[in-house]
């Protein structure tokens, strides 16, 4: 259950990353510390800070280049691969066209999903049936893209090891029918900078990203190093900024997670608000289960916390569906 935090705490995975497939892996005291750290603050915040992850510094900075450069261009060059629901909601989304709790989102968007075949998953796919569609400029957007998904992958199974351990299972815990096969989503992301007018900053609710949570297990943000917009609500509703620290990706726990740690950590709510004169972007990397799991409290979880199921089970993907078909209106 989240705290009253008032601050990320910062996390070096590189003990977990050198062992994380090791037989006695829990014996080691260099995890053991990374993993006491985790837990801490998957119970405390349900955000950290990791450093040590493995992914080269100059792909993150490459990814966030590219990243700019595609918005940066003309909104008929941008709308050339335009989401929509006959494209499994893959693709760009202008700014407004991502609602979150009814709101438009002052944000714009390419959205991007682990592919889905036909009948891959029986009707719970139909909705998410497609390929992601990528920009023809710049050149080497998918490129970059599919190398760097496959590095986040990479880490967040790893890093999900380590939080199967502090939640007192073996390490491969949330793999096999829960996680060994599982969906990614990806959303890159643009800010526009804030608008001044008389003097004043923009308006309240002009918000770059409603309040919410995370759908799936694990999410990986790679933030403009030198723009501080996300921040984390705390127990007392107080919001808490998440200040960038170049080189590293900020963590935070998902919905699924919640529901197999039977509440021991909460998925929390977070938002974006750009109130800088510069255009930020965003690239946030989300792990998730099986697309078919059905996710119920682990048992280890159960016996910590008095044996009652806190939450009802869910199915990943029908969650996720349920979630990516109301958060979409086309305005044009």
């Amino acid at each position: 259950m989240a705290t009253d935090f008032k601050s990320i705490p910062l996390i070096d995975v590189s003990p977990l990353l050198e062992k994380w497939d090791h037989p006695n892996i829990g014996q080691d005291e260099g995890v053991a510390q990374v993993v006491r750290q985790l837990d801490q603050a998957c119970r405390e915040a349900g955000f950290f800070y990791v450093k040590g992850h493995g992914v080269p510094v100059s792909l993150m900075k490459e990814i966030k280049s590219i990243t700019r450069e595609y918005f940066h261009q003309p909104y008929e060059e941008k709308i050339k691969i335009k989401l929509s629901a006959s494209t499994g909601y893959r693709g760009y989304q202008r700014i407004g066209e991502n609602i979150t709790k009814g709101i438009p989102d002052i944000h714009e968007a390419i959205d991007c999903y682990r592919e889905v075949e036909h009948g891959m998953y029986g009707d719970l796919g139909d909705v998410m049936q497609g390929s992601n569609i990528w920009p023809s400029n710049p050149p080497n957007f998918k490129q970059l893209m599919d190398e760097y998904i496959d590095r986040c992958t990479d880490l967040s199974r790893k890093i999900m090891r380590g939080i199967s351990l502090a939640l007192g299972g073996p390490a491969n815990e949330m793999e096999g029918e829960i996680g060994g096969d599982p969906f990614w989503v990806l959303r890159i992301i643009g800010y526009p900078a804030a608008s001044i007018s008389n003097g004043h900053d923009k308006a309240e609710n002009d918000v770059g990203c409603g309040a919410h949570t995370d759908y799936g297990l694990l999410t990986l943000v790679n933030q403009d190093d030198d723009i501080v917009a996300l921040q984390v609500r705390n127990k007392s509703g107080e919001w808490i900024s998440a200040p960038p620290i170049p080189g590293t990706f900020v963590c935070n726990i998902g919905d699924m997670l919640k529901i197999l740690s039977n509440g021991i950590y909460e998925s929390t709510l977070h938002r974006v608000i750009n109130n800088s004169p510069k255009y930020r972007v965003s690239v946030a990397y989300f792990y998730e289960p099986n697309f078919d799991a059905a996710i119920e409290p682990l048992d280890v979880c159960l016996r910590k916390t008095g044996g009652t199921k806190n939450f009802e089970g869910a199915v990943y993907g029908k969650h996720l569906v349920s979630k990516v078909t109301t958060n979409f209106v086309m305005l044009d």
